[in-house]
């Protein structure tokens, strides 16, 4: 180390016995007189110059120093943060500042951690090699560690950082980890609830009590966090269900004597649930026809209250001025309380809103994922009129793409007072996903998976997908792309190339198809959507053994497999008046064989749910029906309906419809049209939630009828009438970990003695 003196007067006789330094640190210094400074001595400084050190204690050479200054001096320096000691002392007219620099940190370990890997400790860390060590930086960068092990429920961690002494005043810094126990949530009771059981508003909360499969079960491990984000769940599943009284007036967590565990309590005011009473719109503005924006309004009296439709019907009405060129119009629900009967009027006040525009909307954060992308969420553009309900929503739309972290959408006052910024501030997450999956069912055997996709090609929100599945005997390679917004409008167009074939398990001869396809799919109403389609593909019937069916034999080769087609969706699960229930409707038309043997081929689904018994009970009820009908030519079996396992239970795939009674191997040759009714109600096993078992009953009745073609073996005539079958049975439902399975126990009450049938079915889907 040098010695460093700064030298400005040559003057003597300038100080007094007196003036002496009697201490450093708090007790400050003793001078007897303001001491003219001729000298400033600085010694140990190796790194920081001592223009930078005079600088930081403010002092001034060829001034003066009291005892108060050379004490405020003293704890600049010590304040920097830069030095381990700091001597500073007077004596006659110079000024001695002794300093020892922090060390440099030479390198960093981590030592001690299991559950968390290095790189993500790492990078928790403010820390870094190379870098002036700080005491204080390195506490709350222990801390860091901390929260993170908190995060996992490990509460009893401990992070100790060390220092290891090296040559050149330099350090290695060392945080050592105890990771300690996981504590986990022992349980998850409620106080005051009437309504609705434990067990259900379990299932509402993210979080979930230690049960059998605690050890592969990370959602029971205490997170204190959470329980904020637990009450605001319970409290939109409430409200949603007409109690707007509703309230949690405290949660208590109590620690176990072991410490390994906390009860969880939540104490609630349920209130009374509330329905809609009278609902009408009104309005003072003369360009507003109330009658049509009453017409509008699809809430009806005596359905459960519920913000959530109040909000989407306010989205409506706006909806409609905007379409009648209706500007700065706002709807304001204006709510009446009616006790005695438990029913909200809600009046849907339209008035005049404040004369606001859009001046800019900036995005911030999206380092991979195209502006565009984010701005066509929002329905508004730069000098629309401002309308926050379309920015809450636009907010929402781009949380739903799962392309960002963190989503978070402002306004501010731009350049006026009538202009408004909007600022959307984003963090971007990870998108692609590269899958392998074993899957089982009873229809095809053990099968391996591999899937690779990304939802946000490019940044572009386009999807990109490549899949590669099997069983035993059947294979499927395919590659899909979609465009969500297919020339920047709500059009999502989707392609695909894929190529399948299959060793039928329940018949004797192969199939294999190989093609491209594309869809455009758009909306035509609120809950409905059209879907235009076309399909280019080659198919092939081959290895039909000689003690098949002669129709099969007759059908088997290669033939035109191309289709253009047209669906519909109209689905309302989950989004109608009723959050509980919800109805299914698709249907598709398909005109195929466009080359040879055109036919007409169509297909509808039915499906409606809802709940009973205080949401305990899940009741679903499905229709399904098929039609093929051929314009020239006869059927094929690769074109034919079959019922499997999955649309009537009980029976095996194909196990059910026309066969040939003469041939030796009685392969189902599938029929032209299939009706099929389920049935079934789901209940839980009065198990925990967290086990997630529950069970069900189910009757599935249906028939698979018509053939073209019925010369079979022998010139034998192929029965292909209507045949009514059914099954009853229970189920058992187990989610787990590692996929859902499903547990089917049937018994047939109809059937054909040359039907083939099923008691047992499982399924299985496990992702890694």
């Amino acid at each position: 180390m040098s010695r460093k003196i700064v030298n400005r007067n040559n003057r003597s006789g300038l100080v007094t016995a007196s003036a002496l330094a009697l201490s450093i640190g708090l007790a400050g210094f003793a001078i007897a007189q303001d001491i003219a400074l001729e000298n400033i001595v600085i010694d140990g400084n190796i790194r920081i110059e001592e223009a930078t050190i005079l600088a930081y204690a403010g002092i001034t050479p060829g001034g003066t120093i009291t005892a108060g200054q050379a004490n405020d001096a003293l704890r600049r320096l010590q304040d920097t943060g830069l030095f381990e000691t700091v001597d500073l002392r007077v004596d006659g007219g110079t000024i001695f500042i002794d300093l020892q620099e922090y060390p440099t940190i030479n390198q960093i370990s981590i030592e001690g951690n299991d559950l968390l890997d290095d790189d993500a400790l790492a990078a928790l860390l403010t820390s870094q090699p190379r870098r002036v060590y700080s005491p204080s930086i390195a506490e709350a960068d222990a801390q860091a560690i901390v929260d993170a092990y908190r995060q996992t429920g490990r509460l009893s961690a401990t992070v100790t950082p060390q220092i290891i002494r090296r040559s050149d005043n330099r350090v290695d810094l060392a945080f050592e980890i105890t990771e300690g126990r996981v504590v986990e949530t022992e349980s998850i009771t409620f106080v005051g609830n009437r309504a609705f059981s434990d067990r259900r508003l379990r299932r509402v909360l993210q979080s979930t009590q230690a049960g059998f499969f605690r050890a592969i079960i990370s959602r029971d491990t205490f997170v204190a966090d959470r329980l904020a984000f637990d009450q605001q769940l319970l409290t939109d599943f409430y409200r949603d269900r007409g109690y707007v009284d509703f309230e949690v007036q405290s949660v208590t967590s109590e620690l176990a004597r072991a410490r390994d565990g906390f009860f969880v309590t939540f104490n609630v005011v349920e209130g009374q649930s509330f329905s809609f009473g009278t609902v009408t719109a009104t309005s003072d503005l003369p360009e507003v026809d109330v009658a049509e924006f009453q017409d509008a309004i699809d809430l009806r009296d005596g359905v459960t209250f519920s913000p959530r439709l109040v909000d989407r019907t306010i989205t409506r009405l706006e909806n409609l001025a905007t379409e009648k060129s209706l500007r700065f119009i706002r709807v304001e629900p204006r709510i009446t309380r009616n006790d005695e009967d438990l029913t909200l009027d809600v009046e849907f006040a339209i008035v005049r809103g404040p004369r606001v525009f859009v001046e800019r909307i900036d995005i911030e954060g999206n380092a991979t994922t195209l502006d565009r992308v984010v701005r066509r969420q929002f329905d508004l553009v730069e000098g629309d009129p401002f309308d926050p309900r379309e920015i809450r929503q636009a907010a929402e739309r781009i949380r739903a793409l799962q392309f960002f972290e963190n989503v978070d959408v402002n306004s501010r006052t731009g350049t006026s007072n009538d202009q408004v910024i909007v600022d959307v501030d984003l963090e971007e997450a990870p998108t692609g996903t590269l899958g392998f999956s074993v899957n089982y069912s009873s229809d095809v055997g053990t099968g391996l998976a591999v899937q690779f996709n990304e939802r946000n090609w490019r940044g572009r929100g386009q999807t990109v997908g490549v899949s590669f599945d099997t069983t035993s005997g059947s294979r499927s390679l395919a590659f899909n792309f979609i465009e969500p917004a297919y020339l920047r409008r709500d059009l999502e167009l989707s392609l695909s190339v894929f190529s399948n074939s299959t060793d039928q398990q329940n018949a004797s001869y192969n199939t294999s198809e190989i093609g491209v396809s594309g869809a455009l799919e758009f909306p035509i109403s609120e809950y409905g959507r059209l879907r235009p389609s076309l399909r280019i593909a080659q198919e092939e019937l081959t290895n039909v053994p000689a003690a098949s069916s002669e129709i099969l034999k007759r059908e088997a080769g290669s033939f035109d497999a191309s289709a253009i087609g047209l669906g519909y969706i109209y689905d309302t699960r989950g989004v109608g008046l009723d959050p509980t229930s919800g109805v299914l409707f698709r249907a598709n038309a398909e005109l195929g064989g466009l080359g040879e043997d055109q036919y007409v081929r169509t297909t509808a689904l039915v499906q409606g749910e809802t709940t009973a018994l205080r949401e305990e009970v899940s009741l679903r009820a499905a229709f399904e029906i098929g039609s093929l009908n051929m314009l020239d030519g006869n059927s094929r079996v690769t074109d034919r309906f079959f019922l499997g396992s999955r649309q009537m239970r009980g029976f095996d795939a194909g196990g059910i419809g026309p066969r040939d009674l003469n041939s030796g191997n009685r392969d189902a040759l599938g029929a032209n049209q299939f009706a099929v009714a389920r049935f079934e109600a789901g209940f839980p096993l009065g198990l925990p939630a967290e086990y997630g078992l529950s069970g069900g009953v189910f009757y599935d009745i249906g028939t698979l009828w018509g053939l073209d073609d019925v010369v079979g073996t022998g010139g034998n005539l192929v029965d292909d009438d209507s045949y009514v079958r059914s099954t009853v049975g229970f189920s058992i439902f187990w989610e787990t970990q590692i996929g859902p399975l499903r547990f089917n126990f049937s018994r047939p009450v109809a059937n054909e003695s040359y039907d083939r049938t099923r008691s047992f079915d499982l399924a299985v889907e496990a992702r890694f």
